[in-house]
């Protein structure tokens, strides 16, 4: 699937949970109960129907399994993420760099103002579209077919905006 089809994909599945929990007045633990009940009734009515219909299933469920190294890299890329912004708050908080220290303030002050004038929820859907758009400006913008991010240490890395892995 390429840049286009993912933004696509994150676009609908963020409206449909914004639509859920903003006008539906909702929350995000109704929603996954929703979508497990919604699932599992469909996986009972199709293994119902599969049965009458004497047709066997190709995949057995119970076999499928992720890599060790998928679960690994999954569970070590939460660790990083959750440790550098243990790490940016903790230097905040003792007050060695004070540049960092007024940034944190400066906006989680903008951030609480911001939650007093508009939900959570609308505040995430504003930050996913503009993810997407930023995907799909990434791609179509770059005419030599790169898009060039910069990492937070400094190092950057080149994607090729037109392949599709």
């Amino acid at each position: 699937m390429g840049e286009v089809g993912k933004a696509m994909g994150l676009l609908i599945s963020g409206t449909l949970v914004y639509y859920h929990c903003s006008y539906r007045d909702a929350t995000i633990l109704s929603l996954f109960a929703d979508v497990l009940i919604v699932l599992l009734c469909s996986l009972a009515i199709l293994g119902l129907l599969f049965r009458q219909l004497n047709v066997s299933v190709p995949v057995d469920p119970l076999e499928w399994q992720i890599s060790q190294d998928t679960a690994s890299n999954i569970v070590a890329r939460l660790a990083n993420t959750v440790g550098a912004a243990e790490a940016v708050l903790r230097v905040a908080a003792t007050g060695h760099d004070k540049r960092l220290f007024v940034k944190v303030v400066i906006c989680l002050y903008f951030l609480s103002a911001l939650g007093r004038l508009i939900s959570g929820v609308t505040v995430a859907y504003a930050g996913l579209c503009m993810f997407c758009l930023s995907m799909l400006l990434c791609q179509n913008s770059q005419p030599l077919g790169s898009c060039v991010l910069k990492l937070g240490n400094g190092e950057v890395l080149e994607q090729d905006a037109h392949s599709d892995a």
